[in-house]
């Protein structure tokens, strides 16, 4: 007998299933904690004095406990006045209906894995925003309730990111979600959520950086003589260091199997390209390197910025590579983030920041604040390797924010492969019951809770 659908008046205003004490963000970062500590033990929620037995088989988006679909204004609304009701919980936007087409043709909507992870794991909430369905929300209202909220996913989509037809059959396009995503980007601020970004997330996100530098560009241009006086040595570096990011950003190349496909960050493919070749199913993870062999004269400034911003952050992912060993994670794509891209914004980024710097307190009180809201660096913390070939070089990156008062640093982060994803590529409400042994030893789910684990603890 199929379940009955809950409408937004009926949801429930707690975030807990099977443990009514498992309702706090600090019970959440303990189960997570628990699961990572090996790849044998049992769950601690089966000891617990649940409400209801330890099974989600079968269900799915609509359903209790997944019933917290956001159709629209009237949900979000509910939300507002139920704080409750998601501030122990993690929000999933949803850029397309689904991710793709598997292996047995089914259409696959990897959000619902997450969300039954999430429950499995650490008994904890999800609420779906389905965008893709309803259209461009109310951004303030919007940012508010994903700002409160544990974690924000984005998640991956079969359109094309390098293309805004392939968003036509929408109600919402390409450049709607990266106003989506670059408001993301500028809101992790001091105890806000952190974010994940997944496939096609992936490929927003990276867009929406150059997006977001050539803002900057044109607004320091336009305003900056408002802010600092004209004479002084930081207003003279600030404009030089705008020439310098736009002939960077307008003169480097972005090279596939040694041929240039764009030239510039006007070019539509300057930050996603069709990868040399698609991927799908298992592929091993491996440390980022490059030769330093380019055209672009300036990319060998943009390797060492990132060799800088490498040593500066402790990386829970090239972690992961060290210790663990022959990390193996489930790849469902055909477009990949091209490196060059994000070496120029984590440049670009580095070198905003480090101006900035000096003239910040003067900064935060005039119209161009919102600069120093920018990440201060993007780290390619992978690339994929399959019979000894790399792939995909930006396979993941860490966005940094860092506090210039207290010196602590935020980090969101973006997986070009679908750590939520097994390697049947199917969903847990289709298959059957995700077994929780299964998914402590699987390499995608481990790296998966250990980024929102200690990313909530920023």
């Amino acid at each position: 007998m199929k379940r009955a659908l809950l409408s937004n008046m009926n949801w429930r205003k707690n975030t807990y299933w099977f443990n009514c004490y498992a309702s706090s963000s600090a019970t959440v970062v303990a189960l997570i904690g628990h699961f990572l500590r090996d790849r044998i033990s049992s769950n601690l929620l089966e000891a617990a004095p649940r409400v209801k037995p330890l099974t989600l088989a079968g269900r799915t988006w609509g359903e209790p406990p997944f019933e917290k679909v956001v159709g629209g204004h009237q949900e979000l609304e509910w939300l507002i006045r139920h704080p409750e009701s998601y501030r122990n919980a993690v929000c999933i936007l949803e850029p397309a209906e689904h991710v793709g087409q598997n292996s047995i043709r089914e259409n696959v909507r990897a959000s619902s894995n997450i969300a039954h992870l999430s429950r499995l794991i650490a008994d904890c909430d999800s609420v779906l925003f389905p965008l893709w369905k309803t259209g461009p929300l109310n951004q303030e209202m919007l940012g508010h309730v994903l700002e409160t909220s544990l974690a924000v996913f984005v998640e991956g989509g079969h359109p094309t990111a390098k293309d805004a037809s392939s968003f036509d059959h929408q109600e919402i396009g390409l450049s709607e979600l990266h106003e989506v995503v670059e408001s993301l980007l500028l809101s992790r601020s001091h105890k806000s959520a952190p974010h994940i970004f997944i496939c096609i997330g992936h490929q927003l996100v990276a867009q929406s950086h150059v997006n977001l530098i050539k803002k900057a560009v044109v607004d320091v241009r336009k305003k900056l003589a408002n802010v600092l006086e004209v004479e002084s040595y930081q207003y003279q570096l600030m404009m030089e260091l705008c020439d310098e990011i736009e002939a960077v950003g307008t003169g480097l190349k972005i090279l596939k199997d040694g041929h240039v496909v764009a030239t510039g960050w006007n070019d539509p493919l300057f930050a996603v390209a069709l990868n040399e070749q698609p991927e799908v199913g298992h592929c091993e993870l491996q440390h980022y390197s490059h030769s330093g062999v380019h055209p672009s004269e300036a990319m060998k400034r943009l390797l060492i910025k990132h060799d800088e911003t490498s040593d500066r952050y402790s990386g829970i992912v090239e972690e992961s590579i060290s210790y663990e060993k022959n990390l193996n994670i489930v790849m469902f794509h055909s477009d990949e983030v091209n490196e060059e891209a994000i070496l120029f914004v984590n440049w670009a980024y580095s070198r905003l920041h480090e101006m900035l710097l000096s003239a910040r307190r003067t900064v935060i009180l005039s119209e161009l604040s919102w600069l120093l809201d920018l990440p201060t660096s993007v780290e390619i913390l992978c690339s994929t390797s399959s019979d000894g070939k790399t792939c995909t070089e930006v396979a993941a990156t860490c966005i940094s924010y860092v506090d210039d008062e207290t010196r602590k640093v935020r980090r969101s982060f973006s997986f070009q492969f679908h750590p939520e994803l097994l390697d049947d590529l199917r969903e847990f409400h289709l298959v059957g019951e995700a077994d929780y042994s299964k998914l402590k030893s699987d390499d995608g789910v481990r790296m998966l809770m250990r980024v929102l684990q200690e990313s909530m603890m920023d």
